[in-house]
């Protein structure tokens, strides 16, 4: 079954979907959408399908049956519904939006008019990270103890509606509830603007998660060095994920010999480990996942529960930082979705 597929967003992201889409099968792309005219052109040039100004003639002309939201954060509410309301399912580019209200938005058109959200946290499909999730459920690690995330780089332009915790951290806490399967219980958090016109561009963050998993999120764009990995530390050792490189390291605990321990470091190390990891690129295995929901008519492996579930982690962050106080999570996140 070919599925008839529209980007709307012509910018970093939305170029890259439709680079991918306009090379997968059974794909048919069948228009773009942004309000930039040369984007536009750039876009369409020497290519099978149309581009529009409006996302409205779009849908009107085209009549695809998903839609892929890359525009700016704060447009995700008003294309989202737009497109569902046409009778598309949509890929909304991660955050689901950038607001709790516009969120609840966008689920409550999903279920008014039958169409399927996914949202994309690209990470989920990170090959790095779904084998290191493979290896947490078989509990190769024993207990875990500690999750700790660094996405730190240069500043992007690009990014001026929100700030670098609901454009950046929500990767980073949606990978934490993935590979913990547990939800925070207890937020604390700084944050700081130095950069950025209007919101926060650092941020430190403690999370207590309620099997006591304690999560330290580091995210900036003030860092001129670009830096994408996650670890999770246990009884056996430690997992390292490296976004970028797509590697998988496990640095196994030593079992101490104090008769041979050395004098002067007084600690021993374990073997590390580098696993064989197939390289893929996740854009690409995200599309496919998303595609196959809609041609299956299936659950996206990323839906919006679980983006509710970032995007309002990610506002308590906020607020947390704002407020100079430990935050207590008192409800089941995922339920609120």
């Amino acid at each position: 079954m070919t599925v008839r597929v529209a980007v709307v967003g012509l910018g970093t992201m939305g170029r890259h979907h439709v680079r991918v889409l306009d090379e997968m099968e059974p794909v048919e792309l069948v228009g773009v959408a942004d309000a930039n005219a040369q984007a536009l052109a750039r876009a369409t040039q020497r290519r099978d399908y149309h581009g529009y100004t409006s996302l409205a003639e779009l849908l009107e002309r085209e009549q695809p049956e998903l839609v892929v939201i890359a525009v700016p954060t704060s447009l995700h509410c008003e294309a989202a519904v737009m497109a569902m309301q046409a009778g598309a399912h949509v890929l909304v580019e991660k955050p689901i939006a950038s607001s709790i209200p516009e969120a609840r938005q966008i689920v409550a058109a999903s279920k008014r008019y039958k169409r399927r959200i996914a949202v994309g946290h690209i990470e989920r499909f990170n090959p790095a990270v779904v084998a290191l999730k493979q290896r947490l459920d078989q509990e190769e690690l024993g207990r875990v103890f500690r999750l700790n995330a660094r996405r730190i780089g240069p500043f992007p332009v690009r990014i001026r509606d929100v700030g670098v915790v609901i454009d950046l951290a929500t990767h980073d806490i949606d990978i934490a509830r993935y590979l913990l399967a547990s939800e925070p219980t207890r937020i604390y958090a700084e944050t700081a603007q130095r950069i950025h016109t209007d919101h926060e561009d650092m941020l430190a963050a403690l999370l207590r998660f309620e099997d006591g998993v304690v999560a330290q999120l580091d995210v900036n764009w003030l860092t001129p060095t670009k830096v994408r990995e996650v670890s999770v530390t246990g009884e056996r050792g430690m997992f390292q994920v490296n976004y970028l490189t797509q590697e998988l390291v496990l640095y196994e605990n030593n079992d101490a010999d104090l008769a041979n321990m050395d004098p002067i470091s007084g600690v021993t190390e374990g073997r590390m480990l580098r696993f064989r990891i197939e390289p893929k690129e996740p854009l690409r295995a995200e599309l496919e996942n998303v595609v196959h929901s809609v041609a299956a008519d299936c659950e996206p492996l990323v839906g919006p529960t679980a983006a509710f579930a970032a995007l309002e982690i990610a506002e308590t962050i906020v607020k947390a930082a704002r407020a100079g106080t430990v935050v207590q999570m008192r409800h089941k996140l995922a339920a609120t979705a």
